[in-house]
């Protein structure tokens, strides 16, 4: 409808100009004027009415579209094995999640609707422009090669600064992110000066790519300007020439200018928002990185199983990170339904490591792990995790009361089990202490709670979970001696009937173990109980006197 427009008025003009030549005002043709001017009318409205509904179906079809993509990154996130997240920086996959998703939702809204309207235009221009004069249509579309020339060749140059521009973006909310988590470490040892450099650094470098590229795609709508400004002059002088000649009408002149600027301004509009257009491509191309980056292995379906009895056994395992540095080596051990195992060892032993390929966290590099005869590589990792409670040394408690926190590891809980669990763990001792009891808003940065009153809530957690197989990464390792003591006990009652696996450097928190496993070098040194393992005088020996009988002697 808008490309008609100016054909009707320069049919208008040529109603004025043919009165006024003929006869004065008197020889107008009113009613002729009235009713092309009507028509013409008509139809911008329509063009701005078509206009109003093209952006409100391309918002929602935007919307609906990052809305998708937002999901489909959750669900991805979900899928990624845990080996991707270790090496990726948490800030920048937030960044990815984030900031990039809203670009591209940004880049699509401002430029999808432009470039629908500047591709209509144009092929509904060119049209017109033919119909008016082919040899001014010819005259225009000299300018869309140069057009085009000049926008490839400066997007050319401005791309990989766009890249650079959003990957410096991740790389700063990284930063950001790794130096307000560990705040009170950087306090501490004072390195506030060394954080704000990197910071300036990371900055410098995000100032430098974002002013390069928007600088270099700032300079395609000046050339486009130019060569349309060209453009206009050649069809102006050649039109006029026409004009004496008697082979045009000024109203089609009139109509064939307008057109030219029509013609112009929709390569102009796609030269203006090649910025927009090249940094959501950026971001795109790290969005889809995420989306194609390899998943966990898919489980499969698994044959109809009983509720697990709790017995594990290390088949001939393997495991590495790096595939250079073997980590452990044709591993067999076995946890008995019921049994505590107890992982002692020196730091970088594979201790953490055996209960992550328990929970699935990693794949084996070889053998197998069993639970109750039955591969867990063939289980679904929803079903085997439902059956294994987990308390780690680092504790974590999400955004919402006391409450809720315990109740994360058993949902469907009542309140009398969540109150029997908070007595169980001596949760219940220090809550009452809070002004809001267990209605306390608590997150995982919260400075109200001590680190060992946190991890109560974390053992709590595991308690009200009622899991087949309990493993306790240094769990009473941030709390006090005395608190210490009460845990012992309300672990002694939590690991009854299940199979509990025990890591632990205080070697006095496992003196009970059924089985003690010392691990050395990612393979099983001695297993046996403690006072066996003492009366071996091996690597367990070394370690018990190391922590107990070196202080009696240097106190004596």
């Amino acid at each position: 409808f808008s490309v008609i427009g100016p054909k009707l008025l320069g049919h208008a003009t040529d109603i004025l100009i043919k009165g006024l030549v003929h006869g004065g005002r008197r020889g107008i043709d009113f009613g002729a004027l009235h009713r092309v001017l009507i028509i013409a009318g008509v139809l911008y409205l329509a063009s701005s009415a078509l206009s109003y509904s093209q952006s409100y179906i391309l918002a929602g079809v935007v919307q609906r579209t990052m809305y998708r993509l937002r999901r489909d990154v959750e669900d991805k996130l979900n899928r990624l094995p845990l080996s991707y997240v270790d090496v990726h920086a948490r800030g920048d996959l937030l960044s990815r999640v984030t900031n990039d998703i809203d670009n591209i939702a940004q880049s699509l809204q401002q430029t999808l609707s432009q470039l629908l309207t500047a591709l209509l235009t144009l092929v509904g221009t060119l049209v017109m422009m033919l119909v008016v004069s082919r040899v001014l249509a010819i005259v225009a579309l000299v300018s869309v090669p140069l057009s085009l020339g000049s926008i490839r060749f400066i997007t050319s140059r401005s791309k990989p600064r766009f890249i650079a521009q959003w990957r410096e973006t991740g790389e700063l909310n990284a930063l950001v992110e790794e130096s307000f988590t560990g705040h009170n470490i950087v306090k501490a040892f004072g390195r506030q000066h060394e954080v704000e450099e990197q910071f300036r650094q990371t900055n410098d470098k995000l100032y430098d790519a974002s002013f390069r590229a928007q600088f270099i795609s700032g300079v395609i709508q000046p050339a486009m300007m130019l060569v349309g400004n060209l453009n206009f002059v050649a069809i102006a002088i050649i039109g006029g020439l026409r004009v004496a000649s008697g082979s045009m009408s000024i109203g089609d002149v009139q109509a064939f200018i307008q057109y030219s600027r029509q013609f112009t301004q929709p390569l102009t509009q796609v030269a203006s928002m090649v910025n927009l257009l090249q940094s959501g491509i950026a971001s795109a191309e790290r969005v889809f990185e995420l989306l194609d980056a390899e998943e966990q292995t898919p489980d499969l379906a698994p044959p109809p199983v009983e509720a697990p009895q709790g017995r594990v056994e290390f088949e001939h395992v393997s495991f590495s990170y790096d595939p250079n540095r073997p980590l452990i080596t044709d591993l067999c051990l076995v946890a008995e339904p019921g049994r505590t195992v107890a992982i002692v060892g020196p730091t970088g032993a594979g201790k953490t490591t055996l209960v992550n390929l328990i929970m699935r966290f990693y794949e084996l590099d070889s053998g197998r792990i069993l639970l109750d005869g039955q591969d867990i590589a063939t289980m679904p990792r929803a079903a085997l995790r439902s059956n294994i409670g987990m308390v780690l040394q680092d504790t974590w408690l999400f955004g919402g009361t006391i409450r809720e926190n315990i109740a994360y590891g058993n949902p469907r809980a009542t309140e009398e089990q969540i109150m029997e669990a908070a007595r169980a763990t001596y949760v219940d001792r220090f809550v009452h202490s809070l002004p809001d009891g267990y209605d306390t808003i608590i997150d995982d940065e919260d400075g109200t709670m001590s680190a060992g009153e946190k991890q109560l809530l974390t053992i709590a957690r595991a308690f009200l979970a009622d899991p087949t197989i309990l493993i306790l990464d240094e769990a009473t390792s941030s709390v006090d001696t005395r608190t210490e003591v009460l845990i012992q006990h309300a672990m002694a009652a939590l690991r009854s009937q299940r199979t509990s696996f025990v890591i632990a450097h205080r070697l006095s928190t496992i003196r009970d173990a059924d089985v003690i496993v010392v691990v050395e070098n990612g393979q099983v040194v001695e297993q046996g109980n403690h006072h066996s393992l003492l009366a071996a005088g091996g690597a367990y020996a070394n370690l018990y006197n190391a922590q107990f009988v070196a202080p009696a002697a240097e106190v004596s």
